[in-house]
């Protein structure tokens, strides 16, 4: 019987190995070729990172070669350097270096970045390379030559040693050493190098990095708890009364934006939000989540109830240029007016519920943050001369003067044309001192202009 037992099982059992053997086989080779791609990509990565890191420099000292007056060859090379930059920055974000500090050399291929690109899209023949962006140049080169060095070097124990970059991941996910590794020494070599170089003036072309947003410069005392729930307390006694009491909350403690929270609930228990600047006590938004569940009201008597209760509540000389709606609320952008300019980084944004006019949303931190925008001036450029700079078959339906941020957030002042080409809508900023185009903007086609009346 067993012998019968086991001339059955036997076979079953050998079939069985064989197949886990040949699963195991498999899995191994799908492993294998899974990391072979990865090494792959990352070996890639790292000889193209290098490569452009090697052309940035050739293109800095190109771009220095060239005479002051070869605006046209500057930009040029500007525009290679901005280009190469990026490539690093993308190549970089390839490797497996997210556990490694390599933030200064990241940081600093950015701010090169961001310098190469705005000044490669000004008017170099009105406003050529300064004395001290020539010298930045001749810096970031020196920087660039040091940094190519000890790039040259990881890359050379790479190639000689067939050090391979799946070791890296193992080594930084190593609880026990994960400093000992070449490549990972190396990386933090050149971040350490780039963190002790002396502090680079990058001059005006610095703005065009993130806007760090704080509270510092608003105007006024910082509020206490008790202040700002007055506040709120006397906002909503116009429109929602809250039934329980209001709760608030401090946030950005160790910031530069420090603010308070409001919430509160309505009487038909929808949830009420507030957010108030700590400097000065200012609203930056306020939100009632109430359902809006029909439309009652035409576009007319929503754009009043808008405008009213931003007169109501201080925001005064603000001029409707768009409108939304969704789900029966009327969304309006305001924008302000200074001398019949429209300042368009001090907007506000209100949301009227379209079933009984009530206002359930308001955004007011650009408006907020706008108190620094100077008088916007009197244009170089006559309307006429900018409308020559537009394309012939854009079709004006609106124009104003209007300032906007540039992109090194400095307050710009433009002649706006609003109008059509190709089947879409547009703005088109042309720049009042210069003539030439600032910045375009394409308007969705389910946003509303507002124009003028």
């Amino acid at each position: 019987m067993y012998a019968r037992l086991s001339s059955i099982l036997f076979p079953i059992a050998a079939i069985l190995f064989v197949g886990a053997v040949l699963w195991g086989y498999q899995e191994h080779q799908d492993k294998n070729t899974i990391l072979i791609k990865a090494e792959n990509q990352y070996q890639r990565a790292f000889h193209d990172l290098n490569h452009h890191m090697n052309r940035l420099q050739d293109e800095l000292g190109q771009t220095l070669a060239v005479s002051s007056t070869s605006q046209g060859m500057q930009r040029k090379g500007l525009v290679n350097v901005w280009r190469l930059t990026s490539q690093a920055q993308n190549e970089i974000n390839q490797l497996p270096l997210a556990m490694l500090p390599f933030n200064k050399a990241e940081a600093f291929l950015s701010r090169i970045s961001n310098f190469a690109y705005s000044t490669s899209v000004r008017d170099l023949a009105k406003q050529p390379l300064t004395a001290s962006e020539t010298n930045m140049l001749k810096s970031l080169y020196a920087k660039s030559s040091d940094i190519n060095q000890q790039l040259g070097k990881i890359q050379d124990a790479v190639i000689s040693n067939r050090l391979r970059w799946m070791d890296v991941e193992a080594a930084m996910a190593s609880e026990h050493n994960p400093h000992d590794n070449t490549i990972i020494d190396g990386f933090r070599t050149v971040d350490k190098k780039i963190g002790e170089y002396p502090e680079t003036d990058w001059g005006p072309s610095a703005l065009s990095s993130p806007r760090i947003q704080s509270t510092d410069g608003l105007s006024g005392k910082d509020m206490s708890p008790a202040e700002i729930r007055a506040r709120a307390a006397s906002f909503l006694s116009h429109r929602a009364a809250a039934t329980g009491p209001l709760m608030l909350s401090e946030a950005g403690g160790q910031t530069r934006f420090k603010t308070y929270t409001v919430n509160a609930e309505s009487g038909d228990g929808a949830r009420i939000q507030m957010s108030y600047t700590r400097k000065g006590g200012q609203l930056l938004w306020y939100m009632n989540t109430r359902q809006v569940k029909s439309r009652k009201l035409n576009f007319d008597t929503a754009r009043n109830k808008a405008s009213n209760f931003l007169v109501r509540n201080g925001y005064r000389d603000m001029t409707p240029v768009t409108y939304d709606e969704y789900d029966h609320v009327a969304v309006f952008a305001f924008a302000g007016t200074k001398n019949g300019v429209r300042m368009y980084p001090d907007k506000v944004t209100v949301r009227v519920a379209l079933d009984n006019g009530e206002v359930v949303g308001l955004q007011a931190s650009q408006h907020v943050f706008s108190n620094n925008l100077l008088t916007p001036g009197k244009p170089k450029v006559s309307k006429e001369q900018a409308s020559r700079g537009l394309n012939p078959d854009f079709r004006v339906s609106d124009y104003s003067l209007a300032v906007v941020e540039n992109e090194m957030h400095r307050p710009v002042l433009c002649h706006e044309f609003i109008g059509k080409i190709h089947g879409s809508s547009y703005r088109i900023y042309m720049n009042a001192d210069t003539g030439i185009e600032e910045t375009i903007e394409r308007i969705p086609d389910a946003t509303k202009v507002l124009y003028r009346t």
